[in-house]
């Protein structure tokens, strides 16, 4: 641990802009369960904090959303938080504050990718967070969640936080029909480079696929989701319509 501790350490703080009081609150929030399991010490990993850390970030997102949106409804501001603290979100940000190579993994972890693993890295992020928030308080964790969590400019986004995320819908309404989950490729390109349409098909196993445009691959993944989403929604209601015949 000697080795690992302090040059780590100081590179992460630096690029936070921010200096721990207690350093080993960080250590804590960097070191996954499988690297504490090795330890010739015992170390605590970043798990109780990745607890805390999620329940800090909801709070912090949620005063932010009704003071930018205070005409929203409950179902809208739940909407848009959902998106500013869900997995996909959430691991861009851990990619830009390049956490995977901060954090101390243990050598079965190591080999498996740990430090790609979007998961992990979430919940890595959160337990950076509460340990900040441990250390700093509500104001250093604010301004934490502020800078490198939250859009610049929020109310700009307005649209995109409360947009359906047909994507969601589907693996959820799948995962809850014991179904496979959805795979998305890109099956072809239109336009000119500078205004490209990209074409993206989804399929559910055996029983269903759809396409979809947009001007960008997440963009034909929504409306490809959407498609398959009304198709598998439309066969159902046609199933027990015909099962009251």
């Amino acid at each position: 641990m000697a080795e690992l501790y302090p040059e780590s350490l100081e590179k992460l703080q630096d690029l936070l802009g921010y200096k721990f009081g207690d350093s080993r609150l960080l250590f804590e929030a960097l070191t996954h369960s499988s690297y504490a399991r090795e330890a010739s010490e015992y170390l605590r990993d970043n798990e109780q904090l990745e607890f805390l850390g999620d329940a800090v970030l909801n709070f912090i997102v949620s005063v932010r959303l009704a003071d930018c949106f205070p005409e929203y409804p409950e179902g809208k501001l739940s909407l848009a938080r959902a998106r500013l603290v869900g997995t996909e979100y959430l691991a861009t940000v851990a990619a830009r504050l390049d956490l995977g190579r901060f954090i101390h993994l243990g050598r079965g972890e190591e080999k498996t990718g740990g430090r790609n693993n979007s998961g992990l890295l979430v919940n890595a992020l959160e337990a950076l967070l509460a340990a900040i928030y441990r250390d700093g308080g509500l104001p250093a964790a604010r301004d934490f969640v502020e800078r490198f969590v939250l859009p610049p400019d929020l109310a700009a986004c307005a649209d995109e936080l409360v947009s359906p995320n047909y994507k969601s819908a589907l693996q959820e309404y799948l995962h809850a029909k014991l179904m496979p989950a959805p795979r998305y490729r890109v099956v072809g390109e239109e336009g000119p480079e500078h205004r490209k349409t990209f074409v993206v098909e989804v399929t559910v196993g055996e029983r269903g696929a759809a396409r979809g445009k947009g001007a960008t691959k997440k963009a034909a993944e929504q409306e490809a989701a959407k498609g398959l989403f009304d198709l598998l929604e439309r066969e159902e209601q046609e199933t027990e319509e015909n099962a009251e015949l």
